[in-house]
């Protein structure tokens, strides 16, 4: 069956490729294969405020240059986001994106005195896929993927995305020609799967 699908490209450098440059296009790529619908976001190319106070994010107005990405994660049944683990999470840049598209109003509806009494990005699945310098193992298990969990749990699941699956791609920097065609293989597929 044909999904609407998301590719939110968190890298924060849109000028140099990276691993996560071509994890998303091996998807893209499987995803077109099999028929699904793709559009891609690359959180670099936007420029935008960061938010500096919480009544920024609560009442303030959502920047008129991410009222195109609000849409696309409307549209979209399925998000992939792609980001490298820098100090411990996501990319700062990643993370002041995601505060400003998930505001109340979009990814929230409010009842009564509940500004958060309805999740409103419910019905729409994700994956997470990280690249890190260390072996995945050692983070998954060690660090207990502390800041997956949290975005997981804390941003994706709290405005009502469900299922989250991650793919944790450890020693990125060092990945050798095989090893890194693997993985372009396995997002692919993934794509291709929708999933």
């Amino acid at each position: 069956m044909s999904r609407h699908i998301l590719i939110v490209q968190g890298h924060p450098d849109s000028h140099t490729p990276h691993l996560c440059h071509a994890l998303a296009q091996a998807y893209r790529e499987g995803a077109l294969s099999a028929g699904h619908e793709v559009r891609m976001l690359d959180v670099a190319q936007l420029d935008f405020p960061l938010l500096r106070s919480p009544a920024d994010w609560a009442v303030g107005p959502t920047p008129a240059n991410l009222m195109p990405a609000q849409a696309d994660i409307e549209w979209a049944q399925h998000l992939v986001l792609l980001f490298p683990l820098w100090m411990g999470d996501m990319p700062a840049l990643l993370k002041g994106f995601l505060e400003q598209v998930a505001r109340p109003g979009f990814a929230f509806k409010g009842e009564g005195g509940n500004p958060f009494a309805h999740k409103g990005l419910k019905g729409r699945s994700a994956r997470v896929v990280v690249t890190m310098g260390m072996p995945a193992a050692v983070y998954r298990w060690y660090f207990r993927a502390h800041s997956l969990k949290s975005l997981e749990r804390n941003i994706l699941g709290f405005v009502g995305i469900a299922p989250i699956d991650h793919t944790l791609i450890g020693g990125a920097g060092e990945l050798k020609p095989a090893a890194a065609t693997g993985w372009l293989n396995k997002l692919r597929q993934m794509g291709r799967d929708g999933s």
